[in-house]
Formats: structure tokens, sequence, C-alpha cells
């Protein structure tokens, strides 16, 4: 697991690391069953607070991205109790998709500058995942 902390970026800390470690789950560079570092050795390594590490940690729980339990260590979770989307989530990353295009068009960007940015970052994940035998497209489906 590696992670890295951009001061910044506008993101929350603890939302840098949510992101960063949902990617790795993604892409399989993070395995079902895979033990993370305790929320003390993760706030040491990245010089952050322990209420921010642990954040972290039960954002992505209540998710269930990851196991928690009290003396062990934090452990990605199978991909069978990892929640699907509700119609509630859908719209909340439908109103986040179009934040993102919102931003862009302000930014100068039409609509073709937009669907090649997605395009993009889409193949890098698949390209991360590639190189880890991981399957981006079956996630969520």
């Amino acid at each position: 697991m590696l992670v890295s902390i951009n001061e910044n970026d506008p993101l929350p800390i603890y939302l840098q690391i949510v992101r960063q470690l949902k990617e790795q789950v993604l892409v399989g560079e993070l395995c079902p069953g895979e033990e993370l570092p305790s929320v003390r050795e993760l706030g040491d390594a990245l010089g952050i607070s322990l209420h921010t590490a642990r954040s972290a940690y039960q954002t992505l729980s209540d998710t269930g991205l990851l196991r928690i339990r009290l003396g062990k260590r934090a452990r990605i979770a199978d991909p069978g109790s990892i929640q699907q989307p509700s119609d509630v989530d859908r719209s909340a990353l439908r109103d986040s998709a179009k934040d993102l295009v919102i931003d862009a068009m302000l930014c100068g960007m039409n609509s073709d500058d937009v669907h090649v940015m997605m395009d993009e970052e889409i193949g890098k994940l698949r390209l991360r995942s590639d190189e880890v035998g991981q399957d981006v497209e079956g996630r969520g489906k």
C-alpha cells in the first residue's frame, strides 16, 4: 500500500487516503484479506493525526471496503461484502459527475474535452489493473 498526501489538494486528507485506497482495491493492488497498517502506523508514515487516519479507515469501513475489528489490523473486505451502490448512492455519484462536468466547462473545456479526460482516467485505471491482472470493468456489476 502506497498512499501520499498532496498538501495543495483542496480535498481533505482523509478523503485523499480514501480515494487512493479505493483505487488500489479497484485495480487489484490491494486484495481481499490484505492487512493495512494500523491507524498509528498510517498516521506516523504520513505525518497526520490519528483522528485523520481513523476517519479514512472508518469511511472505508462504512462502505464495506474494510473490515475493522478492535485490536486487529484493518483488512480489505471480501468482494461480496462490499456494498453495491443504492439509488441514493447513484444519485450522489451523478451529482459528483455533474459537478465535475460543470467545473471542467467553467475552466474552458468543451464536452469533447470532458469525454477525453474521463476516457483517459478510465484508461489509466485499466492499465494499472492489467498490470496486476484485475478486471476493472467487472467491478460493481
